[in-house]
Parts: C-alpha cells; sequence; structure tokens
C-alpha cells in the first residue's frame, strides 16, 4: 500500500475545509428558521393580544348592559303592576304605602337608566378603541406574513445553497486519502466545522495558542498530519511560509 503524499492530501483537505465551513454555516442558519419562525408567530400573537383583551372587554360592557335592561324591564313591569293595583286598594294606608313602592321602583328605574346610558357611552368608546385596534393589527398581520415568508424565501434558498455545497464535498472527499479524511472527519465534528487551520505568525488560527518551532519544522516535514497540541486541529502551513 502506497503512502500518501501529505503535502498534496493537505491541498484537498483545504479545499475541503473551505466546503465544510460553509455547510456548516448553512446548516446553521437552516436550524435558526424554526427559531426565527416562532419568534415572528410569538411576537404578532402578542400584538393580537391587546385586541383580544379589548374585544373581550366590549363584550362584558354589552353583556352587562342586556342586565341592565333586563332589570330596567323588570322594575317597570313592577311598576305597572304596582299602579294597577291602586284601584283596588281599601285603606288610605295601603293605598299610601303602594304609592311609596311606586316611587320607589321608579327611583330605582331612574338609576338603572343613568347607568344604561353610562355602559351606551362606554361601549361607543370601546367599539371605537377596538376598530382602531383593529386597523393597527391588521397592519401587524401584513408586517408578520411579509417577514415569515421572506424566513420562508430565505430558507428555500439555504436548502439549495446546501444541496449544492454537499454535492460538491462529495466530489472533492472521493479525491482524499481514507485514512486521513477519516482522521480530519473525526476532528470535524467536534470542533465547530473547523478541523483543519493554517498556523499563522506561529499562532495556530484555531485556537490561537502559540505553535512550537519544532511542531512548524515537523509540518513542513510533510511525513504524516500534524495536530494542534491545544486544540487538536490539523495543521498546514501556506505555500512559502
Amino acid at each position: 500500500m502506497s503512502t500518501p503524499d501529505i503535502s498534496a492530501e493537505l491541498k484537498k483537505l483545504v479545499e475541503l475545509q473551505e466546503l465544510d465551513k460553509r455547510i456548516f454555516d448553512l446548516k446553521q442558519k437552516k436550524e435558526e428558521v424554526p427559531v426565527l419562525l416562532e419568534r415572528l408567530q410569538k411576537a404578532f400573537e402578542d400584538k393580537k393580544a391587546n385586541y383580544k383583551s379589548l374585544e373581550s372587554n366590549l363584550q362584558k360592557m354589552q353583556l352587562k348592559q342586556k342586565e341592565k335592561e333586563g332589570d330596567l324591564g323588570a322594575k317597570e313591569e313592577g311598576i305597572k303592576k304596582s299602579q294597577s293595583q291602586l284601584g283596588v286598594l281599601k285603606t288610605n294606608k295601603e293605598y299610601q304605602a303602594k304609592l311609596a313602592e311606586i316611587e320607589s321602583l321608579k327611583a330605582d328605574k331612574s338609576v338603572i337608566e343613568e347607568e344604561i346610558l353610562r355602559l351606551m357611552d362606554e361601549i361607543e368608546t370601546a367599539k371605537k378603541a377596538l376598530d382602531e385596534e383593529k386597523k393597527v393589527l391588521a397592519g401587524e398581520e401584513k408586517v408578520y406574513n411579509e417577514e415569515k415568508r421572506a424566513v420562508e424565501e430565505q430558507a428555500k434558498d439555504t436548502d439549495a445553497s446546501l444541496q449544492a455545497e454537499e454535492g460538491k464535498r462529495q466530489i472533492a472527499a472521493a479525491g482524499i486519502d481514507k485514512k486521513i479524511l477519516q482522521a480530519y472527519e473525526h476532528i470535524l465534528h467536534g470542533r465547530g466545522g473547523v478541523a483543519l487551520v493554517q498556523v499563522s505568525n506561529n499562532s495556530c488560527e484555531g485556537c490561537h495558542m502559540r505553535v512550537p518551532h519544532q511542531v512548524i519544522n515537523e509540518i513542513k516535514m510533510y511525513n504524516r498530519l500534524i495536530t494542534c497540541e491545544n486544540c487538536n486541529r490539523i495543521l498546514y502551513l501556506e505555500e512559502g511560509e
């Protein structure tokens, strides 16, 4: 079995690493889509909550108005009934008591009428506020739908880009020595999509730790893959360094 040309394999890994960085970023963007959509929906639901609150308050006031109108009807029936009984009363005392009862019912009726008028004013104000909030919410819904559509369109573009990059990666990976590829991919999955880094100014670009001169000399010998003593990523040098 022939020994792989480490220099040539590193050049292939550099190309593969660039693809893997793009793939990693695209996958992250794809994972963010459900989070973004959920965040947009929650923000819109929070805005809808104010409209629902105004709507609920209006319904309560309308229900209260109906109850008061029922009470008013009951008082009016009571007044009619008491007035019809005046003609059959035999004593002045009974007559005066019935008149007092009628006056009390009329006073209650007057209070209820005032409450109904107050409720009608409040309902009118609440309806106007609800109509205004409905217009605001319609605008918010339009913005929400546009933002949602933009996120979904971006997700489609991301999927298409990811598919294209993964196709390129498959071709690039096929031309790399299997053992070297295996070592590279083992590091890749544990290092956030970055398994191969350049040594620049005597420092590892992955963890920024200083690389000893002895290690740099070993890289230049191209006898085997050399990894960073700190982050364990594969190290390489640009041509001419």
